[in-house]
């Protein structure tokens, strides 16, 4: 792996967080009780300092209030990526920033049909378990921090509490605290890994720079991927791409533009001859969106397609190089993280505008999901006084700035440039035929 054998400082691998005083408390009854006293005091209107305020005179003690009020506050900045069973849950701030949005969770889960029973390796606060046993699997998950453990319990109970209020049978399901790597699959014929890649806490962590630190480490979570009959793992857009294994289907997720991870799935969980993919969500595609693109098809919602998929089976040869068309495609981030730039440019009948550079295009806008398409509207002087002169004299006062193969600092040009005027318009900084170029543009 990379940064074997350096002297670098070893940064510390993330363990079981230090207990937090208030905390443990919020999933008895009387935690319960509080929790629900705050949040009937939200809806009333009351906010969280009032809220805090009256829950204080009644009696509720220091640390479990602030715990109750933060757990409070959190369920409501969950609800977009937990959904309606958000205001029952139980959250961190670490735990909530790190779990996955609920379609690309039921994305996951839609890997493993045919499974029987899911082992969740390191399972947080059990997003993907959630999922799991919505798709109605067995779960077996495994979480080493107490506290994370406990929510991740709490949260299936009310998981399978509401499906079973819809008239479902929730399917068997448990949350083992430890060592994924002593405690590992069980019985399970599937395996989800999400290595730790932060440091250790329950808020204010940071990203571990060297993979070399994740925990469980990659050797173990591709191992037990490997040695169940369907496999996945959950790691950051940003691995190094010599460390995903040859033997695995890599995809990159991205949701509404931003790419939020990559899954390397294994065995029955990976589909023949793809071992390339970038699946892009626009909106919020649910579970039939998230059962289309497991298929390798968009889906839609309302009527609308929201779930789309670029897939191949190994990185695509980019595009040759052209003069600039009419249009300029910015591919979306998980296109380029996979390599399928080169695919892209084929659908839209485009090419590069310069070798290396991951921007296409084309002398006519072909909509598409998986970038976002530009018509040019001129060419501008690339030397920043002309610019500024240009932008001035065509009244721009509201500038998006985008670039690709320059060295330049947008926030900074921005403020260079002192723009003025009721006009909007955005501009491209790259290269083309290894000169310089600046683009006036409009979205398509």
């Amino acid at each position: 792996m990379s940064g074997a054998g350096s002297d670098r400082p070893r940064a510390r691998r993330p363990g079981p967080a230090a207990s937090t005083p208030g905390w443990d408390g919020l999933t008895s009854q009387h935690g319960t009780e509080l929790l629900a006293s705050a949040a009937a005091m939200r809806a009333a209107g009351d906010s969280l300092d009032r809220a805090g305020q009256r829950l204080r005179r009644d009696g509720a003690a220091p640390d479990e209030l602030a715990a109750a009020l933060t757990v409070t506050a959190l369920r409501e900045k969950a609800a977009p990526k937990f959904g309606a069973n958000a205001g029952a849950m139980l959250f961190t701030q670490a735990g909530l920033e790190q779990a996955s949005r609920l379609p690309v969770a039921e994305l996951h889960a839609l890997r493993f049909a045919g499974a029987n029973a899911v082992a969740d390796l390191g399972c947080g606060l059990g997003a993907e378990s959630l999922a799991f046993l919505r798709a109605g699997l067995a779960v077996r998950a495994v979480e080493l921090d107490p506290l994370t453990a406990d929510f991740a319990a709490h949260n299936l109970a009310v998981e399978a509490a509401s499906m079973r209020a819809d008239g479902e049978g929730a399917p068997p399901h448990d949350v083992l605290t430890g060592d994924a790597t002593e405690l590992g699959a069980g019985s399970a014929d599937a395996v989800f890994l999400d290595p730790a890649r932060r440091t250790a806490g329950h808020r204010d962590t940071r990203r571990l720079a060297s993979s070399d630190d994740y925990s469980p480490s990659l050797d173990f979570a591709f191992g037990a991927a490997r040695a169940a009959r369907f496999g996945g793992v959950k790691l950051g857009p940003g691995l190094d791409r010599e460390l995903i294994p040859d033997d695995a289907e890599a995809q990159w997720v991205s949701v509404d533009g931003q790419v939020v991870e990559m899954g390397l799935w294994f065995g029955d969980a990976a589909r023949p001859g793809i071992r390339r993919s970038a699946a892009v969500l626009r909106g919020d595609a649910g579970l039939a969106g998230a059962r289309a693109a497991a298929a390798g098809n968009a889906a839609a919602s309302g009527g609308a397609p929201v779930w789309h998929e670029l897939s191949a089976a190994a990185d695509f040869p980019d595009a040759d190089t052209r003069d600039l068309g009419e249009y300029l495609i910015e591919p979306d981030g998980a296109v380029i993280r996979a390599r399928l730039i080169g695919k892209l440019a084929a659908e839209l009948d485009a090419g590069m505008i310069h070798d290396g550079i991951a921007y296409l295009t084309a002398d006519r806008a072909t909509p598409t999901p998986f970038g976002q398409v530009f018509r040019i509207l001129e060419e501008l002087p690339a030397r920043e006084k002309d610019l500024k002169r240009a932008l001035a004299a065509r009244g721009i006062g509201r500038l998006e700035i985008k670039k690709r193969g320059v060295d330049v600092d947008p926030a900074a040009l921005r403020t260079r440039l002192r723009l003025k005027g009721a006009g909007a318009a955005t501009l491209i900084l790259s290269r083309s035929a290894n000169r310089h170029i600046a683009l006036l543009a409009e979205r398509c």
